[in-house]
């Protein structure tokens, strides 16, 4: 299984658009639309669960297309590690 970032998402997108969407590249085991932990309201981005030759597949075909009047931001998630890893390499300071 292979977990997908899928960010800039219309704020209006739903788990069933996005699982349609992905679905015509392969089965989709998951959708997980993020909600801020406060308000409730969609964050913009989600992570869908694939095969990863099907993975590879939406990756491809849906990275940089449009949703809703915005461009899609569409590759491999990465773990909390490696982000977190990632982003003290950039300079960022967690204190």
């Amino acid at each position: 299984m292979k977990t997908i970032y899928v960010g800039n998402l219309p704020f209006s997108s739903t788990q069933a658009e996005i699982s349609d969407l992905f679905g015509r590249y392969g089965t989709v085991h998951s959708v997980n639309v993020i909600n801020d932990k406060e308000t409730g309201r969609p964050r913009g981005f989600a992570f869908v669960e694939m095969d990863p030759e099907e993975a590879v597949k939406a990756i491809d075909a849906l990275n940089g297309t449009e949703l809703g009047g915005r461009s899609l931001r569409v590759n491999e998630a990465r773990s909390r590690e490696d982000r977190t890893h990632s982003a003290n390499r950039s300079g960022y300071r967690r204190d």
